[in-house]
């Protein structure tokens, strides 16, 4: 599954980094420094008796006009209330680190695809017994959504998103423990290395 989708990641976005590099570019160096952009983002997660809290700090390259790619890395909490289904309570503290893809259709909307890799510390306490458990394990997710937001390159950003983790995984910080996908809303600020003269 992991493979499949990783191949179909590089079908689609491949052709359009390439197709990028034969443009001329505007100045006698491809790369531009007011293209690197720093940032950071908070989200939040939320379902029936689960949250999730994370921060993401990030650095990347405004590709084109259209197109930013850049690394962060990511520290989330999650915590699960029994439910009528479990008497467990979960506690998982993650971090991790990952690619990201933002694509900016229109200046005011992108979509985000971010896969990332992660590493979780649980805590499992079950409420009839008083008994706690603790694991330690890793995992992988594709967090794919769509949001709002504004994009000037050479000066600032902003974004509003709401992502789903599109991967299977069990142990995926954003999934609940009857493995549904919790909603991850991320807002996301961040400003250009050297800022333009423009």
């Amino acid at each position: 599954m992991r493979i499949a989708l990783f191949s179909v990641f590089l079908v689609f976005f491949t052709p359009a980094l390439y197709a990028q590099s034969l443009e001329p570019a505007a100045s006698n160096h491809p790369f531009k420094k007011e293209n690197i952009f720093i940032g950071t983002g908070l989200n939040l997660g939320f379902a029936s008796k689960s949250f999730n809290i994370g921060l993401n700090p990030e650095i990347g390259y405004s590709i084109t006009k259209w197109l930013d790619a850049g690394i962060s890395l990511n520290l989330n909490y999650f915590s699960q209330n029994p439910s009528d289904y479990s008497n467990t309570k979960y506690q998982n503290l993650s971090y991790g680190a990952g690619s990201f893809l933002r694509i900016w259709p229109l200046n005011f909307f992108n979509i985000q695809i971010q896969p990332e890799y992660n590493w979780i510390s649980s805590t499992q306490k079950t409420l009839s017994n008083n008994t706690s458990y603790k694991y330690n394990y890793q995992a992988g997710s594709l967090l794919v959504g769509i949001g709002y937001g504004s994009h000037f390159i050479g000066n600032r950003y902003s974004y509003v998103t709401l992502m789903m983790d599109v991967l299977q995984d069990q142990n995926s910080p954003y999934r609940d423990q009857f493995n549904d996908p919790i909603p991850v809303f991320r807002a996301g600020f961040g400003m250009y290395l050297k800022p333009s003269k423009k």
